[in-house]
This record gives structure tokens, sequence and C-alpha cells, in this order.
């Protein structure tokens, strides 16, 4: 039987050669054996037994040391990243001496982390500088400045935006504790620490990246298409926020003692060392008291004795070196400044307009559901606009009308949008119309803002409530003290009398023992300073009363009650005239003394002042200013400084 079709070609094809098809390669045979292989390096650095380990180093309780834990920082495994940044704060926590020799070590092995891929290793980084920066001295750490920004800026451009969003969270803590260093060179083009994170911010916010000059436009990168959750553009704006605080304010503010800040007093004097002087009039605190002498000593006073301490004895003898970076910072002129200021709000003006819009139907809904995470937006927003406007404001450029006339426009227009919502309550779509047609209605929406302005700060000062769902309330000290530029706009109006007089009921009506009763003093003191008015001697007569109340129990307030008395009288105010000087003498003689009709004579609020306070002899001078020939007066002070250490020194200021 002939063989099948089948086997004949079984039989041949092992005889055979295959054909190759094309672009195909040999094919190995079925019982080829692959003898090929690979190697691969496997780092055990905590296992290494060729290294010698010193057995008296800190170790943690995983008896890693310090080296251990920074070639851990290096490691692949997130997991073991994350680990060595808890273990470093174990080590030195527990061994706080080995942070100052190993300080720059440690900076430039965590710093790189910034940029970490790994969300829970930026976190941990983040909590460990928290930890980490309030244990290092300003002067230690700000030579590590530049290698801290350099890679916070660089984060701040990272492909993913989640890292962007976190690199803004590590500006935050720069800001607080390297704030010069962080905001020095922002208005200058270039490689500089503030000009790098500006960039990142207007590149995150969908502004742009980087500045042409100062009259061209934005240049837009690829970054400026990132969307941001509402979460993260809180986290931009509050920093942005942070920021323009730091690079527009002046350094000498921030070192201030005073209760109340009075920029917005600046514009009112020629040069800015008249309002320097004007600044540090009331500021309390320990200041050297000289003894009086009967001729000057000027080998030991100086060609210029003076009660109040020169500016250039503020820092003593030495400069720390915060202090110097702050006035390097200080480059650039106030024009240049402010060119760079009014561009920069230019370029934000969209950004500022498109979130408060996106928010505020949300946050002032009248079903009372509000988004704190929408509503904490719109006070950044705010924040922001009165940081750049308030600068603009305030800067001397009369020159450039073209320039001012925009800024001016954008500021209205931002205006426009939150006046309808002010002050800032729950209203309801109909409400919002009916604001903006009486605002029309009234010729021009700047006059209705400022009447709606002026009536809000009149209810606030007087304690009325602002509706029928909530009561009234007095003011804290903060709220007081971020009402008073709105308060010096409104008396600069004059049609907006009724705001001064509210100002001064409110200051009178203040108890003593208020925690806001001492910038009521400051602000209206210099009000009484800088203008006048028969409205003020109201107020002017309830100070004796005032420091009755006191006694002892809040000598700032006190100290600046007194100071503002003998400048009061040195300046020779309006209001500092015959008939209110005698009111004035005769309301503080039972502040030293009292002549009791059944008790006899007794001592007054003067005598509970700490013996060791300089304040004593301050009030002593207060009255020599004032005395004149009251014998009353005269009488009561030296009944009560009798027998105590301000006794001789009462008798040669008075007989001088």
């Amino acid at each position: 039987m002939p063989k099948s079709a089948k086997k004949r070609n079984e039989k041949a094809a092992d005889f055979s050669k295959k054909k190759l098809k094309l672009g195909k390669g040999k094919q190995l045979a079925s019982n080829a054996i692959d003898t090929s292989f690979k190697a691969r390096s496997i780092a055990l650095p905590s296992q290494s037994i060729t290294a010698d380990k010193d057995d008296s180093a800190p170790t943690t309780k995983r008896r890693l040391t310090f080296e251990d834990l920074v070639t851990h920082l290096k490691h692949y495994s997130p997991g073991t990243r994350k680990d060595a940044l808890l273990g470093l704060r174990e080590l030195l926590d527990a061994h706080p001496e080995i942070l100052k020799p190993s300080l720059t070590t440690l900076v430039n092995a965590t710093i790189r982390l910034v940029g970490d891929e790994e969300a829970a290793v930026r976190k941990a980084l983040l909590e460990f500088f928290v930890w980490l920066f309030p244990r290092i001295p300003t002067e230690d750490l700000i030579p590590h400045s530049n290698s801290l920004l350099l890679f916070t800026t660089s984060a701040q451009t990272h492909i993913f935006p989640e890292i962007r969003v976190d690199a803004i969270r590590f500006l935050n803590l720069l800001l607080e504790y390297l704030p010069a260093a962080t905001v020095s060179g922002w208005n200058q083009s270039g490689s500089e620490n503030g000009s790098r994170v500006l960039e990142g911010y207007l590149g995150i916010l969908s502004a742009g990246t980087r500045f042409g000059d100062a009259e061209g436009p934005m240049k837009a990168t690829s970054t400026a298409s990132v969307v941001l959750t509402p979460a993260s553009k809180l986290v931009v704006l509050r920093s942005l926020s942070a920021f323009l605080r730091a690079a527009i304010s002046s350094p000498s503010r921030a070192s201030s003692s005073s209760c109340i800040d009075t920029w917005y007093l600046a514009s009112w004097f020629q040069t800015q060392e008249a309002y320097g002087v004007f600044d540090q009039l009331f500021q309390p605190g320990t200041r050297p008291h000289r003894t009086w002498q009967c001729e000057v000593n000027l080998e030991l006073d100086g060609d210029c004795p003076s009660h109040y301490p020169l500016a250039s004895e503020t820092f003593g003898s030495e400069w720390t070196l915060q202090q110097l970076s702050e006035i390097v910072d200080g480059t650039g002129s106030d024009g240049d400044n402010a060119r760079f200021v009014q561009h920069l709000a230019r370029t934000l003006h969209s950004t500022l307009v498109s979130t408060f819009l996106d928010c505020a139907p949300s946050v002032f809904s009248p079903n009372g559901n509000v988004d704190e995470t929408q509503a904490r937006s719109i006070v950044a927003v705010a924040e922001i606009t009165r940081h750049l406007y308030g600068s603009i404001l305030q800067s001397n450029l009369e020159k450039d009308t073209e320039r001012r006339a925009t800024s001016y426009a954008d500021l209205k227009s931002i205006l426009g949008y939150m006046s309808p919502y002010f002050p800032f309550k729950l209203i309801g779509t109909r409400e919002i119309k009916r604001a903006r047609s009486v605002q029309e209605t009234k010729g021009g929406s700047l006059r209705a803002q400022t009447e709606l302005v002026s009536n809000y700060v009149i209810q606030l000062l007087s304690g009325e409530s602002l509706s029928t769902s909530q009561l009234g309330r007095p003011l804290t000290p903060s709220a007081y003290a971020a009402l008073l530029p709105t308060i010096w706009a409104l008396i600069n109006n004059h049609s907006e009398d009724d705001v001064l007089q509210a100002v001064i009921d409110h200051a009178t009506r203040v108890s003593s023992k208020s925690a806001a009763k001492q910038a009521t003093v400051e602000f209206v003191g210099r009000l009484i300073l800088v203008i006048s008015g028969t409205k003020l001697a109201e107020w002017l007569n309830h100070l004796p009363k005032c420091l009755w109340e006191l006694g002892s129990s809040n000598l700032g307030t006190t100290e600046i009650i007194l100071r503002f008395l003998i400048v009061l009288c040195q300046r020779r105010a309006p209001l500092a005239n015959p008939q209110t000087m005698a009111s004035l003498r005769s309301q503080l003689v039972p502040y030293f003394s009292i002549n009791h009709p059944v008790r006899g004579q007794m001592s007054g609020p003067y005598s509970k002042l700490p013996p060791s306070s300089p304040v004593r002899r301050l009030a002593l001078d207060a009255v020599v200013s004032l005395m004149g020939n009251d014998s009353a007066l005269s009488a009561a002070v030296t009944t009560a400084v009798e027998g105590t250490t301000e006794q001789s020194y009462w008798c040669n200021i008075s007989a001088a």
C-alpha cells in the first residue's frame, strides 16, 4: 500500500532547509539553551562589612548614624527616603549638639527632596523643616538661603503641578524665617532669588512667568496652562499675598513696637525723615533716661542732647547678619519700584477679577452654605489688591499720568465687582442688581462706594449690629487697626465729618481696661498733631480720667498718653489753648494726690506705678510741660514724690 502524502512530507522535512521570510532572522532550535546573563549591583549601605563604624557616634533606635541617614536620603525607595527624614528628626531631637557642626551637610542633603516625585516624601520633608527651622539661629540659616531658594524655585517650575504647589508651601516657610533673602531682588530682572520666586507665582497662576521689561507684555510659557483646584489655588494666592507683604512693606516697620501702623500718614510729610520722626513719637518701650543736670555736658551728651534717642542708636554699635541683609535688600529707586508694582498689578488684574467672580456667588449666597476655601480665596484676593494698589497710591509718580490712570482704572474695576457685596453679607441676586442700580443713580460708583463704606465704619465704631441675624460687638485691637487706613481716607474727605465724630465717640467710650484702648489713644493722638478741630477737645479732656483708671495695669497705654501730652505742649498744637490746658491741669491733680474731706491726704494712682519704671519720671516730665503757674498741680506732685527716688529729680526740673 503506498505511503500517505503526510508521512512523505514529514520524512522529507528532516533533510530540507527551511526558507527564511523577508525581515525574519534565523530561528533558534527548539532545544537551544540561552547562555546570556545580566548582572545588577545591590547596594546595602547599612550592612557593609568593610566600613568601620564609630561605636561612640549617636544613633537612632535602628542604630543608624547621621551619615547613614544622609546616605538613605538618596535611596531609590521612597519609603527609605521618608524613614531617613523621620530618623534625622529623631537623632537631632535626642542629640541637638550635632546640629550646628553638620548643618551644611544636612541642608544640602535634604533640600534636594523638595522636588521629589513622591508626595509622602515631600510632606515628610515639609514637616521636618517646620520642626528644624525654629531650632536654627537666623544668622546660621542665612548663609544657606541661596541653596534653599535654588531648589525651591526649581520645584516651582516642575512638570508636575502637585510638586509646584508643594514648592509654594516650602516658600511659605522661607518667607517666615528668611523673608529678606526670599524677596531679595524681586523687582529686578535677572537671576535674583525674589525674581525667580515671583516668576514661579505668575507661572502657576496662569499670569505668565517672566517680565519683558516695565513696558513690555507678559511672556507666558507652557506652565501657564495648568488648571489648579480651588484648594491649590488658595495655597498659591495666600503665599503670594505673604510674599508681596514682605517685599513691599518697609523693614523698619517690621521691627516697630507700635500697636498701629501709620503708613497711610506718610504722604502728609514732605520728607521720609520727617515722617520717620513722627512715627517714632509714641512708641512705648524702655528708653535710656538721662539724669537731669543744670548744664549740658557736651562730652557726654554730644552736640545735640535730646530726650529721644537718635535713629542711629537703635541698633547699637554692632550689626547682625539679618539687619545687613535687610539693608542690602533695599536696592533700586522708589520710582523704578513703583513702576514695577504698577506693571505687576496690571498683569495680575485679570487673575484677581476672575478669582473673585468665581468665588463670590457661592460665598455670598443667601442659602448660608459658605465654602471655606472660596471664602479664604476672596480674602487672599483682597489682600493682594491692597498690597499692590496701596503701594501704587503711596508712590510719587505724578508725572506719569498715563500709567497712573491705568492703575486707577484697574482698581476701580476691581472695586466695582466687589462693591455690590459690601459689606460682605449673604445677599441674593436681586439685591446685587439693586445695589448696582443704586450706584448708577447716585452720580457715579465712587460716591456710592464711599457712602457705603462710611455707613459701615460708623456702624462698626458705634457697636451697632450689621444685620438682624447678629448682635453688635466691640471692635478687637486687630480689627480697629485694620480700619485705620480707611478711617483716615474718609476723614480727608471733608464731606464725611460723621466718621470723625464716630471715631472720637468710640475712642472716648472704650474702657480704659479694654485691649483696644492703647490703639485708640495712639491714633486719635496722632490725629490731633496733624489736623485741628474742636471735636478733638472732647477726647483730650478724658485722658486724665483714663490715666486714673489705668493705674499700673497697662504701662504701655499710660506711656503713650504721657508722651502725647509732652509732644502736644512742645509742638504748640492749636488744640493746646489756655482753656484746654487749664482743664487738663485741674484733672491731673487727683492722679498724684487727693485731699479727701474725711480721710485727709491720700496718694493717687501715680504711687501705684512700679518704682523702677521710667513711666514715673515720664509723668513728671508731662507735668512740667503742662504745669505753667498752676500751684495746685505742683503741690500735688510734690506730695506724691516726697520720700521717693524721684523727689530730687522733680525738684530739679520744676525749678528749672
